[in-house]
């Protein structure tokens, strides 16, 4: 009977047995006996019910004879087994190491048939991998260390093994089964093999030093200095990505596996905090994981001053908590994390020698998840949250320990004491600004404000009709400030009188004192301006610095930045890096776009005393390309468009016009007989305040209006429909707007289309027809498009495709920012610079490099460009010199290329113009965009030497060969120059500028080839220089070649110019002189000159080549997004 029958059977039985007591229980016994239905998914891994037998559990065995512990070259192996029916034996080693677990490295099975219950032996060799037992050598690359070493043996019956055919199973379904754990010896404790075979000879020396050499673990350290230098946090949503890296040791990054839902680690950061915060949270520091969500650790500073600490659990959820201490303002304090299994020490430390400490304990429910490898940790704000204010750092983490008190090495030093400086800074400007508060108090200025804020109310109309109940407010105040502060601050009491002498109508209209503080640093700063931009302005800077110093204080940054490059670059006072470096951090912890850019360019390149780092870097530029994206949007009339014009371009400054020029007074009556082109190039010029024109919103919004009604051109009609959709500068009709553009993409414009998917997008929220526009204007090559699909694809809004995918997003911002599209280029860098997207590398250079290329083109980065070459084209040298200056310091070329060509030209202006030349032309030659001008001038400098710079032909060589790959005539003319002095050019730098050395016998030949190319890169200016060049080494040559016929040439030629002279002498003396001695009184010959009439001068642009970057082009038109 089979089994089911019977257990049916017995069942049946005792129901009718438990009849009379109750049948309640009886169903029960039936609902537990009978098989339930499966709902799971087949799977051969279910234990199967087999028929045994108590003699076959009884006979059937297999074990191993005199088995060694350790693994060995040469395994022998003694099994001993029984099998009572056939079955199948099986020896196998697995093996498992850091990496992966489980291999299976060796495996040999046999059938038993024939001696059935009777016991049986076998001798196996058990071969293991060279990389198991011996030391990388030539021949073996590389040992592994190995965690596990399993030997097992088992007997499975072979019906089974046939039916279930799966090799996982052999193992757990035997019948018998036995298993060894053998070990290994460590990597370093392994011998060497001998291969049995002849090595040449280097090799086996080689193999001889690497068994000297002493083994050593790889050189790593738990702790990770994340910050070296302060970086000025904003109390916006920017801050700074640190990405980890793996352990390069093994065993440290297995360590760290092991620990991360048990973590141990200690995180020490130095902050300095301004105010107080402005949001329910400000982000100090925390961790964004690879889901793209809050990790461990994260630190919060809360509006009251506490931190607000948060953790993961290895559960997945989040426990958060709040310190009971506060942080102090306006002073260094040092927040110590300590993380040691489920127990959190969180340690606040003030002062350099952390005088006063306040700790915070704290115990979780579970264990803590902490993945230090995975994801990436934030200073500051991020898209999540904002910063707060002030300035982070140094910190450092120590990834796998915890560390308690003064194990924490974590001191308060930073190059040139930028800490002690940034703290007597705010106490100054604490100081200085009670001292204006109080001034503005004594003269009555707040209580006018407090009346202006105040509600007019019955009682307010009594005081104003009666007086006060008192006369102590008419009474004259005495001044809080003593005698001594007033001489000290004698400029600023001076400059406050006179403003109390006029009309405090400037400031009455000002909501509260701090704005009123503002107002004076604004007034301060453009008076100190006013003075240093007259002819001899810069020779007074330092009686001005002062003001400059009064005016930061007052929370007017542009002044900060101002005194930053003064200090850094010497500007008419003594270099003084620290105070440089302080007012540099000042003015960008205020949000000033310039020294934003200034501190990301100089810690990008490294240099004038600031560490290099990536990851800084790129956060202060990430904070100003945003900027300038909403930049554009914005109708200020001190923004401009960037253009990069070079003083020594004279086409490029001819372009430059006003509004009363003849260039532009001629496009405008171009566009007033209705030219199309005219129109939109005039509308362009105005909106975007190019070429010398300012920035006029209203009267460009004319100009595209009547281009649109008048030429009815698709462009013309998309640009004016979008601003009256968008409402910029115009009034909005969207009705309007929605019909132009509709015109204008059954014209085929890919903008227009582009613009109807934005509004299906943004107003109707209906993503199928954004995206039909979409994906039509990408066809047609549109930018705009493949941003918006970019944006669909990360929201995952996509038709059809309602998961986010960043791959395809980054695609889309990767085409749209290959093109110069702003918001894709920062899409992208972002990116780039945290790593944590799927096969998106991370690449911190190249998110700068697209991060850089759009905050250069700020517009009010471009205003101050504007103003330096205003300044120059009417000769006013120092504004020019001032303003080149303060834009050649965020790193932008054609500025440094300006102000060292200025210096050149003008070395009176300062005294240390010579350094000027060589600091700012060294400068713009090792940036990307180098212009070939300043590759010839810097291999001049090299070639001739400079002032303290000696003399440097190897890199002389190199600049004009720089330049030469720009096929620039005048480096082609330097190089045959240096070889016709005999000098030696390298073979690498020849075939760089492809050219055949094979063939080049002597120098003539490359002299040759070398003044030749000059010519035909430059025909219209190099040739004739470089014709009278080659024609010379052409005679060389034939006077090298054939000196014989060389000889009697030039001796024909002499005897010829001989006799020419006697023929001329001759005539003269016997006709022309006669007749002039004949006259006695000769007239007055009167020497005149050719005077060129204006509009008549020849045009002798030098036609330089563009300078080609890897950076996108700009699209200059009107983006949707």
């Amino acid at each position: 009977m089979e089994v089911g029958t019977v257990i049916r059977s017995c069942a049946t039985g005792t129901c009718r047995r438990m009849k009379k007591t109750h049948w309640l229980l009886c169903f029960l016994w039936l609902f537990l006996l009978v098989p339930a239905p499966s709902y799971s998914a087949e799977t051969t891994q279910t234990t199967t019910i087999l028929k045994l037998s108590r003699d076959r559990m009884v006979k059937d065995f297999i074990r191993f004879i005199n088995a060694t512990d350790m693994v060995e070259a040469k395994y022998k192996l003694f099994v001993e087994y029984l099998c009572s029916e056939p079955s199948t034996v099986g020896v196998e080693v697995i093996v498992s190491t850091d990496i992966k677990i489980g291999v299976t490295i060796y495996r040999k099975r046999w059938k038993c048939k024939k001696h059935l219950d009777t016991s049986s032996n076998q001798t196996l060799w058990v071969k293991f991998p060279d990389i198991m037992l011996y030391r990388p050598d030539d021949l073996i690359r590389r040992s592994i260390d190995v965690s596990s070493v399993i030997l097992r043996a088992w007997i499975i019956n072979t019906n089974w093994e046939t039916r279930e055919n799966h090799e996982a199973t052999s193992y757990e379904q035997s019948m018998a089964r036995t298993y060894k754990l053998l070990k290994t010896l460590s990597p370093f404790e392994r011998p060497y093999k001998d291969h049995k075979c002849c090595l040449q000879w280097n090799t086996e020396k080689m193999q001889e030093i690497k068994e000297k050499r002493i083994p050593q673990c790889l050189p790593e350290n738990n702790v990770v200095e994340l910050l070296s230098f302060p970086f000025a946090a904003t109390g916006l949503n920017y801050g700074i990505t640190k990405r980890l890296k793996k352990f390069n040791n093994i065993e440290m990054e297995m360590a760290g596996k092991q620990l991360i839902n048990n973590p141990r680690f200690t995180v020490s950061i130095w902050i300095y905090v301004l105010h107080t915060c402005r949001e329910d949270l400000c982000g100090i520091f925390h961790q964004i994981n690879e889901n793209q969500k809050y990790g461990t650790p994260l630190l919060f500073l809360t509006p009251n001053g506490n931190i607000h600490f948060q953790m993961m659990l290895s559960s997945g959820k989040y426990v958060a908590g709040l310190s009971k201490c506060r942080l102090v303002l306006k002073k260094w304090c040092r927040l110590d994390l300590i993380m040691k299994d489920r127990h959190m020490t969180l340690r606040i430390n003030y002062g350099e020698k952390l005088q006063v400490r306040e700790d915070a304990f704290f115990t979780f429910p579970e264990h803590v998840h902490h993945n230090v490898s995975a994801g990436y940790f934030v200073f500051g704000g991020s898209h999540h949250v904002q910063s707060f204010e002030g300035f982070i750092g140094p910190a450092k983490i120590y990834r796998i320990t915890d560390k308690i008190g003064e194990k924490i090495s974590n001191p308060l030093v930073v190059a040139h004491s930028i800490d002690k400086h940034i703290d007597k800074y705010y106490q100054k400007c604490k100081h200085l600004n009670t001292l204006i508060i109080k001034f503005f108090k004594t003269h009555g200025l707040h209580k006018k404000i407090e009346q202006k804020n105040r509600n007019n109310h019955y009682y307010l109309q009594l005081v104003k009709k009666f007086g006060p109940l008192s006369n102590e407010d008419n009474k004259c105040p005495l001044f809080p400030w003593g005698k001594r502060t007033e001489i000290r601050h004698k400029t600023l009491f001076s400059f406050l009188q006179t403003m109390a002498s006029e009309s405090f109508t400037d400031f009455t209209h000002l909501p509260n004192l701090h704005s009123i503080l503002l107002k004076v640093g604004e007034k301060l700063f453009w008076k100190t301006m006013k003075k240093l931009t007259d002819p001899d302005g810069i020779k007074q800077v330092g009686h001005l610095i002062n003001l400059l110093i009064e005016s930061s204080c007052c929370g007017y940054f542009k002044a900060a930045y101002f005194l930053g490059v003064i200090f850094e670059t010497g500007l008419g006072v003594e270099v003084q890096p620290s105070k440089g470096m302080l007012y540099s951090l000042v003015a960008a912890q205020g949000n000033d776009r310039l020294a934003l850019m200034h501190l990301g360019y100089k810690h990008y390149q490294g240099i004038d005393g600031y560490p290099l780092d990536y990851d800084v870097s790129y956060g202060y530029y990430l904070n100003i390309a945003q900027r300038t994206v909403k930049d554009r949007h914005l109708f200020d009339r001190e923004q401009a468009f960037v253009e990069p014009i070079r003083l020594m371009d004279d086409s490029a400054l001819q372009h430059q016009t006003k509004e009363n020029d003849d260039r532009f007074l001629w496009l405008r009556y171009q566009a007033n007989r209705g030219d199309a082109f005219a129109q939109q190039q005039l509308a362009r010029m105005l909106y975007w305040g190019q070429q010398g024109i300012t920035r006029d919103v209203q009267a460009a919004m004319k100009w595209y209006s009547r281009s649109a009604i008048e030429s009815r051109h698709p462009l013309s009609l998309y640009e004016y429909g979008l601003f009256l959709i968008k409402g910029q500068g115009v009034k909005k009709d969207t009705k309007l707007g929605l019909k132009l553009i509709n015109e204008a993409a059954s014209k085929g414009s890919p903008e227009a289309l582009n613009a109807l998917g934005w509004y299906y997008e943004t107003f109707e929220k209906d993503f199928v027809k954004a995206t039909a526009y979409w994906e039509e204007a990408v066809k047609m090559g549109n930018l705009d498009a493949f941003h918006n699909l970019g944006v669909i694809y990360e929201n995952g809004n996509y038709p059809g495709k309602p998961i986010k995918n960043m791959t395809e997003a980054f695609q889309c911002y990767y085409k749209a920012g290959s093109g110069g599209h702003f918001e894709s280029l920062v899409r992208c860098s972002f990116f780039w610079s945290t790593g944590n997207f799927e096969f998106i590398p991370y690449n911190p250079k190249q998110a700068i490099h697209w991060a850089r290329f759009v905050a250069e083109q700020n517009g009010f980065l471009g205003y101050s460009i504007r103003k330096a070459v205003n300044a120059y084209l009417q000769r006013s040298w120092s504004e020019a010199l001032l303003y080149f200056l303060i834009t050649a310091e965020t790193g932008i070329e054609s500025s440094q290329t300006n102000i060292a060509y200025l210096c050149e030209e003008k070395p009176e202006l300062i005294n240390n113009c010579v350094d000027y030349t060589w600091r700012y032309y060294n400068l713009s030659a090792f940036q990307q965009n180098a212009h070939p001008f300043v590759l010839v001038k810097m291999g001049d400098f090299y070639y001739y030497g400079h002032k303290s710079h000696e003399k440097n032909i190897e890199q002389s060589i190199e600049m004009y060969a720089s330049a030469a790959l720009w096929n620039y005539s005048q480096a082609f003319y330097n190089l045959g120059s240096l070889v016709e002095e005999g000098l030696h050019i390298p073979e690498s730098i020849l075939d760089l500028l492809n050219l055949n050395t094979r063939k080049q016998i002597n120098n003539i030949t490359l002299q040759q080839e070398l003044y030749e190319r000059c010519i035909t890169v430059n025909v219209e200016e190099a040739v004739i220089p470089c014709s009278i060049a080659l024609l010379r080494v052409h005679l060389k040559a034939m006077w090298i070649n054939d000196y014989f016929w060389a000889l009697l040439y030039t001796a024909i030629a002499i005897l010829l110019s001989t006799l020419i002279c006697f023929a001329v002498k001759w005539y003269w003396d016997c006709t022309v002189a006669p007749t002039i001695s004949a006259n006695d009184h000769p007239g007055d010959l009167n020497s005149t000159s050719e005077n060129i009439q204006s509009g008549e001068a020849m045009d002798e642009e030098a036609s330089l080549p563009q300078a080609a970057t890897d950076s996108p082009e700009i699209n200059e038109t009107m983006t949707v997004e």
